[in-house]
């Protein structure tokens, strides 16, 4: 009788490895093709929507290119400290963000917070292109209301790759980077290692490539718990940030969303906008 384990072995294996490869194929095209839905995850707003918030301010509609309107928020005090251009993370709209940026409007900061193409109000069609293109007209806006010597630029988790692409291509005051990442592509890394990443993303955000052409000071805030953004990403930013005009502040068991919470959190902010 003849033994045909060996070949059904083989056979097993080979099928197996087939399932593997195709699951490894499926994943990577739906990681290229489906990227924008695992980065973006945007509310709409009706465009009659009524915002309320505690402190005043001008809705603004600014027309960016000839396709695409962006809605904006401009907090005004009476005699500002400044103002503060915000970039917000990826999900959400500016009912809920333009709250987390009134905390600087209570520090007597004027704010103007933008929601990018297809959150909130805002419409047009979404590239990493077109959200450095809305930022810079968004500081455009503000020069003629302000020095650049009164413009600190904010962003937070996705907004720190716009709002250090931004800082190097004017002269802010200064910027600060909650939750800041190394690049998109190092963030992906923590979670689809496998795959070849440099030719799958199309989003770059390469934030370590613009924080050395920046010529303020630069705050980064990060939680060493964070599971969005690993932590170990802003420290490689860090390590590739002008350390002579860096200030690194470490969070121990901050989150991502959490930061806010840490009384370092509102020491070193103070600092930065006294």
């Amino acid at each position: 009788m003849l033994n045909t384990r060996p070949k059904s072995i083989k056979q097993t294996i080979r099928n197996v490895l087939i399932v593997l490869l195709s699951l490894y194929i499926m994943v990577g095209t739906l990681l290229y093709f489906m990227q924008e839905k695992l980065m973006f995850f945007p509310t709409v707003l009706s465009q009659d929507y009524d915002f309320q918030f505690k402190h005043p301010f001008e809705e603004l509609f600014l027309q960016t290119d000839e396709t695409t309107i962006i809605n904006a928020i401009h907090f005004k005090v009476e005699k500002p400290k400044g103002v503060i251009l915000y970039f917000h993370g990826n999900a959400g709209d500016l009912s809920r963000w333009g709250i987390i940026t009134e905390y600087f409007v209570e520090k007597n900061y004027d704010v103007l917070v933008m929601d990018y193409r297809t959150y909130g109000k805002s419409n047009g069609v979404l590239s990493e292109n077109a959200l450095y293109s809305d930022a810079q007209y968004c500081y455009n806006y503000l020069k003629p209301l302000y020095n650049e010597n009164e413009i600190t630029i904010y962003g937070r988790s996705l907004g720190t790759g716009i709002a250090t692409f931004i800082a190097s291509k004017n002269n802010p005051k200064q910027i600060i980077l909650e939750t800041p990442f190394y690049s998109i592509e190092d963030v992906a890394k923590s979670r689809f290692s496998l795959f070849p990443l440099k030719k799958l993303i199309k989003y770059k955000l390469p934030t370590f490539k613009y924080i050395n052409n920046t010529n303020c000071p630069i705050l980064m805030i990060h939680g060493t718990e964070d599971k969005i953004v690993p932590f170990n990403s802003a420290i490689k930013l860090y390590s590739n940030s002008p350390k002579a005009r860096t200030t690194f502040v470490k969070i121990e068991g901050g989150s991502h969303n959490n930061l806010i919470d840490f009384e370092t959190f509102h020491n070193q902010i103070s600092k930065f906008l006294p």
